[in-house]
């Protein structure tokens, strides 16, 4: 099997990749299978400045799995992240700044994601990724138990309200005709592997008190990212960072928004459920 060189980033998530160009990304076809083992191991892969084109990061995308439409773009795999106001979901992306993993509202959230950045700023905009593997493995043993049959109700509106607190009748509209998606606490994974399941998106925990469900969600979110427990990459223009959106949760820094900072995303269809 095709052997690839990484570097770790951080004692708990991250590798850079070191020995791959756009070429041997798309010819090798022993590749994607290596990656695959690879992102299960670190969680988040860094390509520094691999300069992929839009075209080429979908065709290496479709080699690790099924890849996600999204409608309104040139190429409907590849998704804009920019807050341009002919972008078409630039009044959802301001929800990009919480921790959250991608496909909440989903029955099965994404495998994973591919994202290179175009047009980057001076200060600001990293991006942050926290395990939640390691998230549950640091659980105490009480905790785990306590946990293990908790379930945890998911809305649009839960994450857009942390960015507009006083939102237009419209906005509130256009929450409401989103999905509402119930997901276990606890995620255990054909792997064997399990995750915890939280981030903006998470409303309330079915069965508790509304505070204190809410309450246990803030903490574990507190606790799973620690500074020492996130990697934080900052971004230069070519870069490629392929995430496991099964075991992880990402944000986006602050940044001014006045400046361009232009980001493509591919992202791969989920392959094993929840429950």
């Amino acid at each position: 099997m095709t052997a690839i060189t990484t570097r770790k980033l951080n004692d708990y998530v991250g590798a850079e990749v070191l020995d791959l160009d756009v070429d041997r990304l798309l010819n090798d076809d022993d590749l994607p299978a290596a990656c695959l083992e690879a992102l299960e191991e670190h969680g988040v892969l860094l390509f520094r400045k691999l300069n992929i084109s839009h075209e080429d990061q979908l065709a290496f995308g479709r080699k690790l799995g099924d890849v996600v439409k999204i409608p309104g773009y040139a190429i409907p795999e590849v998704m804009e992240i920019s807050f341009d106001p002919a972008n078409p979901n630039a009044q959802y992306f301001p929800s990009n700044d919480h921790w959250h993993f991608d496909g909440s509202m989903d029955d099965i959230p994404a495998k994973a994601a591919l994202m290179s950045a175009s047009v980057v700023v001076a200060e600001g905009g990293e991006t942050e990724f926290a395990s939640t593997y390691v998230a549950y493995d640091t659980l105490s043993a009480e905790e785990k138990e306590r946990f293990e049959d908790l379930r945890v109700v998911h809305t649009f509106e839960s994450i857009q309200r942390r960015s507009y607190p006083d939102p237009t009748p419209e906005q509130k509209a256009d929450w409401a005709s989103w999905p509402v998606r119930e997901h276990p606490l606890v995620w255990e994974h054909q792997s064997r592997r399990r995750s915890l399941v939280f981030g903006a998106s998470a409303s309330h925990i079915v069965g508790m008190d509304v505070d204190e469900g809410r309450a246990l969600l803030a903490d574990l979110e507190r606790r799973s990212t620690l500074p020492d427990r996130v990697l934080r990459h900052s971004w230069s223009v070519g870069d490629m960072v392929i995430w496991d959106n099964r075991g992880l949760v990402h944000r986006a820094g602050p940044f001014d928004r006045t400046k361009p900072r232009v980001l493509h995303r591919t992202t791969l269809a989920g392959d094993e459920p929840i429950k």
